[in-house]
């Protein structure tokens, strides 16, 4: 069974965005540290694929979740492997998720400000934003370096608000990592939504905590009626 939220855009003014996993497919991201990067690490050090893979996922443990864990310069330095060339090499996989530019294009028609907040590292915006094109389309870009504290502590969002102020009750957020969302949560945003499947090669996930979406179509605003109530899907 499907319920349902009705979203009035009349009530929000400002849109906050995540990239990977929200915007993005995250296929990208998990083939790349799980494959892409292991297969390169296992041939720099003289080892076996098996080997390298459990050396980094003991590596990616220790930092998960901090700015470390998102940041392209300390994975360079720590695997001794370029992380910005290697993410070009992949570059063909980095994938915009459906009918994204069409709502970000619709916000942009609204009195509405659209943000992209992420934990990426700057670099690797960059590289997004490069093969993507999806950079003109945000009013803001916040990346948590530049903040001091990744997103899933409540301190970016307090920093965050002291630097590009916001209204919390006025404001929709949408991101795939659920601790991020408990985060904004805290801090007071007000409309909530995760992703039901960040990942396009990964099955769809259970998310009972949050209102979910599958595709963005499920809440893009009516260009004609901006002011009019769209539908959004949560699974029970």
């Amino acid at each position: 069974m499907h319920d349902s939220i009705m979203i009035d855009w009349s009530e929000i003014d400002t849109v906050l965005l995540d990239m990977d996993g929200t915007l993005l497919d995250l296929h990208f991201d998990n083939h790349f540290w799980l494959t892409h990067v292991p297969h390169h690490f296992a041939n720099k050090h003289g080892m076996g694929i098996e080997q390298a893979t459990q050396d980094l996922l003991a590596r990616y443990r220790k930092v998960e979740g901090s700015l470390n864990w998102y940041c392209v310069d300390y994975w360079s330095d720590e695997l001794g492997l370029d992380i910005v060339q290697l993410k070009h090499e992949m570059s063909h996989k980095i994938s915009v998720r459906p009918k994204v530019i069409q709502f970000l294009e619709t916000i942009q028609t609204l009195s509405i400000d659209l943000w992209l907040v992420t934990n990426a590292h700057k670099k690797a915006i960059e590289v997004k934003m490069r093969y993507t094109g999806l950079a003109p389309h945000f009013d803001t870009i916040v990346c948590s370096h530049d903040i001091g504290a990744p997103k899933e502590e409540y301190e970016f969002w307090t920093l965050l608000h002291l630097r590009h102020p916001f209204d919390t009750r006025r404001t929709l957020f949408i991101d795939d990592n659920l601790n991020v969302l408990r985060a904004a949560r805290d801090y007071g945003v007000r409309y909530l939504l995760a992703i039901y499947q960040p990942d396009s090669q990964q099955p769809v996930r259970d998310v009972d905590e949050f209102l979910a979406i599958r595709s963005f179509d499920e809440i893009m605003p009516k260009s004609n009626a901006p002011a009019s109530q769209t539908e959004t899907q949560r699974k029970q």
